[in-house]
């Protein structure tokens, strides 16, 4: 049995990365206090490394939401998948042509469409659909800080991000 509510858990649970991150700068900062170059440099390096580290997971944070939607999103291999009860399918993150935050029936779903014009929509409330952060990120060109702002605005359609020049060699 455990001493500690279950909401406080939970809630520890999805702070825990930036929690994290805030220890690493306090770590820092300690370090830094103790004086002497070494150490203060060594220091400062780390509240650098957590200032960045916090940003980031705060961003991921915004992305993690509670699990309305049915179907799960995985992704894997440099590929997003979503299994839904209704549709469903698999996009390469490589092919996505253009990136938009869509409402489909009264829900938030991310769209993302291929030059070939195949279009995957992926719930922003289905579980796993806080991994969508990382793979976003290795999109080039991408504004994530605009993409995380665009989950906390409620805008019917909101393209995202397009690919530059779709003839130019893809990674």
């Amino acid at each position: 049995m455990s001493l500690i509510r279950p909401e406080i858990v939970r809630g520890l649970r999805r702070w825990r990365e930036v929690i994290a991150a805030v220890a690493l700068g306090l770590a820092g900062l300690w370090l830094a206090s103790l004086g002497g170059w070494l150490l203060q440099g060594i220091g400062l390096i780390l509240v650098a490394l957590a200032l960045g580290w916090s940003v980031i997971a705060w961003r991921r944070l915004r992305f993690l939401r509670g699990v309305a939607a049915p179907g799960v999103v995985e992704v894997d291999e440099g590929q997003v998948g979503y299994f839904g009860p209704n549709f469903g399918g698999f996009i390469a993150l490589a092919d996505i042509a253009e990136l938009r935050l869509a409402e489909v029936g009264g829900t938030r779903h991310w769209r993302m469409r291929t030059h070939g014009g195949e279009v995957l929509t992926v719930p922003v409330d289905a579980a796993g659909a806080e991994r969508l952060y990382d793979a976003f990120a290795t999109l080039p060109g991408i504004d994530m800080a605009a993409l995380t702002a665009a989950l906390d605005r409620g805008v019917g359609t909101l393209p995202l991000w397009k690919r530059a020049d779709p003839s130019l060699p893809r990674r």
